[in-house]
């Protein structure tokens, strides 16, 4: 399967088997433009390098969201230069292949579930804390859609009252606008891996908050995090977040709900687009 996992930050995409192995991968720092063509051109670039295209059974993407059912249309808050950019469309007809288009953290939920820490468990949220926040939330097997497709954005929960600024296009206390890479980024006027211990456990402290409440709201124990900030961040950020989430957590269905790392690491993203890829052509071995 070929997959492609679209970032703010980074583009990867790469070869991944059936059996949920990332074979081959391509990466490289995504262009900072205003020009959605001159994106789209990028893309195709790396995923040209990957060809020929025929010889794949299909292509699975993840790509930050909001989007449209199905990645109709794309609005990723981190990419300005995508505003309903028709992303299935046009790489259905760059790569002549059965397409497929999902959130990226629902795409890691996906991975997490198929080969993933989340094996076997049924009611579970994953989670990206990079340049943006996301999440993808599996509950009785079955990985939540929304109307749109859009469920799961835990970036934009509200966690913090007492916050009066947010970086450009989100809600000064969300999630997104206080644990994201590009808010701690712009909050302490440098790169977000230059981030105190103390800002870090501030970091976790406010996802452990969010995780909690989803917790409690939707009876769920098990929540696996991935991307730069989580995973660079490491154990002050993970033991911070369980604290407040065993503060938060004092329901008898919510009552010891852990927080970890994604079990699948920097090869997540793209098992994850994989999956949402052979998920669309029936061919994923778990239901979700």
């Amino acid at each position: 399967m070929l997959a492609l996992d679209v970032g703010g930050t980074k583009l990867a995409a790469g070869v991944v088997s059936s059996a949920g192995r990332v074979l081959q991968r391509l990466q490289e720092q995504t262009r900072p433009t205003s020009d959605g063509e001159q994106l789209f051109s990028q893309v195709a670039s790396l995923l040209d390098r990957l060809g020929p295209f025929p010889q794949y059974m299909g292509l699975g993407v993840g790509c930050g969201g909001p989007m449209d059912a199905g990645g109709r249309h794309v609005s990723t808050l981190n990419l300005p230069a995508w505003r309903r950019f028709p992303l299935l469309e046009r790489l259905r007809s760059h790569c002549d292949l059965p397409t497929a288009v999902d959130n990226d953290a629902k795409a890691m939920a996906l991975a997490e579930g198929w080969v993933g820490s989340a094996v076997g468990v049924d009611n579970y949220i994953a989670m990206v804390v990079s340049t943006g926040v996301g999440g993808g939330i599996v509950l009785n097997g079955r990985l939540l859609e929304g109307a749109a497709g859009n469920a799961g954005h835990i970036g934009h929960v509200f966690v913090c009252p007492e916050s009066e600024e947010a970086i450009a296009n989100h809600v000064p206390g969300l999630l997104e606008s206080e644990a994201s890479g590009t808010a701690i980024a712009a909050r302490i006027g440098l790169p977000a891996v230059n981030a105190t211990t103390a800002e870090i456990r501030h970091t976790g402290t406010l996802v452990g908050r969010a995780v909690g409440s989803v917790a409690n709201l939707l009876d769920l124990r098990m929540a696996l995090v991935g991307g730069s900030v989580a995973l660079g961040y490491g154990e002050p950020f993970f033991s911070s977040a369980q604290a407040e989430i065993d503060r938060i957590c004092t329901l008898e269905h919510s009552h010891g709900t852990r927080i970890q790392p994604v079990g699948l690491g920097a090869d997540g993203p793209l098992i994850g687009a994989a999956a949402v890829g052979l998920r669309f052509l029936n061919r994923l071995p778990r239901n979700f």
